[in-house]
This record gives structure tokens, C-alpha cells and sequence, in this order.
């Protein structure tokens, strides 16, 4: 619990940053899905978190801006061609609005509970994922901060 509520604050304080620059974002949906984005880990611990959790909340009729980020948050995103090597169902993995982009990245500057670097996220991410995958997890940093700018919400 305190994990997503770490992901739901940093998240909404980076929404509010990004929103002060002129962008429209809906902090709202980005609390929400701040705190909805690891429920399929009450079924598994594995990547397959984010397809179980997308399964979950469309179960309980969430809205389907909540399930998109649900299924989008895991790594920089997961592009189709892992997804099939997953077997998840065919979709986008990968997120592509403000809201799902801000809890992805959110997610990775939250270990356990306490903010981190985004560079001791990609040291450990570095020895399990692809190198494909840290790529887009630096390319997302990097539209985040170009979003923020001087945030001073960032570890």
C-alpha cells in the first residue's frame, strides 16, 4: 500500500508541475491510477501484473483511461513484439498519453516507498530488462523532465 500511494503522490505532484507549463492533464485520473497501478500484483508478482490488473479493473467497471494506465505502467512500456513473446493479448503496451506516461514514470522513481534517482532505477532495471527497454525508460525521463523542467518533485 504504501508503494502506490508513493507512485499516486509523486505522480500527481509531477502532474500538477506539468500542468503549471500550460499542459492539460488530468491530475485526478492521475491519482487514481497512481493508486490502481499495481492491483493485478494481489494475483502475481511477475510483469503479468499489469495484464491480470487491467483484467481486474475491467472486471469492476473501472473507466477505461484507469485500466490504460493499469496496462501501460510496467517498465518504459512494453512494445507488441514482447507482448506477444508474453502471450499477453494483442494491445498497446507502450504509453502514449500524459497520464499514463506520468504514473509509468512515477512508478520508477518509487522504490518500496522512498523516491529515488531515475539512474538507480536503470542500474537495477539494467541487469533483468533488455537494453530496448532501458532505452525507453531514459526516453520517457527525458520527456518528463523536458515537461517539468526544474521540478524540484524530482528525486
Amino acid at each position: 500500500m504504501r508503494h502506490v500511494e508513493a507512485v499516486s503522490e509523486l505522480a500527481c505532484e509531477i502532474a500538477e508541475a506539468v500542468s503549471k507549463k500550460g499542459y492539460a492533464v488530468n491530475v485526478e485520473l492521475v491519482e487514481v491510477g497512481g493508486l490502481l497501478h499495481d492491483i493485478g500484483r494481489g494475483k502475481t508478482h511477475t510483469v503479468h501484473h499489469a495484464v491480470v490488473g487491467a483484467e481486474i479493473a475491467e472486471s469492476l467497471g473501472l473507466p477505461k483511461t484507469v485500466i490504460s494506465i493499469i496496462k501501460k505502467h510496467v517498465g518504459g512500456g512494453i512494445t507488441a513484439r514482447d507482448a506477444r513473446k508474453l502471450g499477453w493479448p494483442k494491445d498497446v503496451y507502450v504509453p502514449q498519453t500524459l497520464e499514463e506516461k506520468i504514473v509509468c514514470y512515477a512508478d520508477k522513481l518509487i522504490e518500496g516507498s522512498r523516491r529515488v534517482p531515475i539512474e538507480k532505477t536503470i542500474d537495477k532495471l539494467s541487469q533483468e530488462l533488455p537494453p530496448a527497454t532501458i532505452e525507453r525508460i531514459w526516453k520517457l525521463h527525458e520527456e518528463m523532465l523536458s515537461l517539468v523542467g526544474d521540478c524540484d518533485c524530482l528525486p
